[in-house]
């Protein structure tokens, strides 16, 4: 799959001093890993596509890969490493005991999504992301192999954005409704450059309403009776305090 070097956001280096836009930078990341995610759920309900596997799993190889091949290298890497901090702080957050695990869940634990997440970022680009492996404490018999799981990741959902990038082969299209809330605006003004260079560059087999409304709940989901995104508002009261 050829590489899209797009960069969809003003994003901040994670380094920079200023905390308040270093926890800015960490919700506007974990706001496009999750839109991906769901994006991912999407695409596999819209093209019928045959799943090996849990499909959640599936859902988070599309959101990093799609972080690796829309972004430049550096906001890619800054965004990445959000995400990550995300997963790892959910597992801080839901107890890290092993017995406190909900091993029946659909979803993998946080602490194993954060290494698959942080293996497959990695092995993109072995050669430039040590030091992004590094500070991710991933082992190393795990990244030895990260080049191989990006390959396979790769094979698959570069093949499925090949064919949502043909040219006239659909004509449906991401639409983005909000409920006009504050914290609606918020995710809007993340998501609204994510849709516009998605619609430039892929179509989908019919139109996908991406909706930004309150559900009682810090979620996000996809619902393939209608065909939509949902994208709770309640997501960015709980993420802004994963980054205290």
């Amino acid at each position: 799959m050829k590489k899209f070097l797009f960069l969809l956001s003003a994003l901040s280096s994670p380094a920079m001093a200023d905390e308040a836009a270093t926890k800015q930078d960490f919700v506007d990341a974990n706001v496009i890993s999750i839109f991906y995610h769901e994006f991912g759920h999407a695409a596999i309900d819209l093209l019928q596509l045959p799943i090996y596997g849990q499909e959640e799993d599936a859902a988070d190889n599309f959101s990093t890969f799609m972080i690796d091949a829309l972004f430049e290298n550096q906001a890619a890497t800054a965004v990445a490493s959000d995400a990550a901090q995300g997963f790892w702080l959910e597992a801080l957050t839901g107890n890290m005991d092993y017995e406190q695990v909900a091993w029946w869940d659909v979803h993998g634990p946080s602490l194993q999504r954060y290494y698959n997440h942080v293996c497959l970022f990695y092995g993109a680009d072995p050669d430039a992301r040590k030091e992004f492996a590094n500070n991710a404490e991933l082992p190393e018999e795990r990244a030895e192999g990260c080049p191989m799981e990006y390959d396979s990741a790769n094979f698959a959902w570069g093949t499925v954005l090949d064919d949502l990038a043909e040219a006239g082969k659909y004509d449906g299209k991401l639409v983005l409704h909000s409920d006009g809330s504050q914290e609606a605006q918020f995710i809007m003004t993340v998501l609204e450059p994510e849709i516009q260079i998605l619609n430039e560059n892929f179509s989908v087999p019919r139109e996908l309403v991406v909706k930004v409304e309150s559900c009682d709940e810090a979620n996000a989901f996809y619902d393939s009776e209608d065909k939509s995104i949902t994208f709770c508002t309640e997501f960015v009261p709980h993420l802004f305090e994963l980054a205290e």
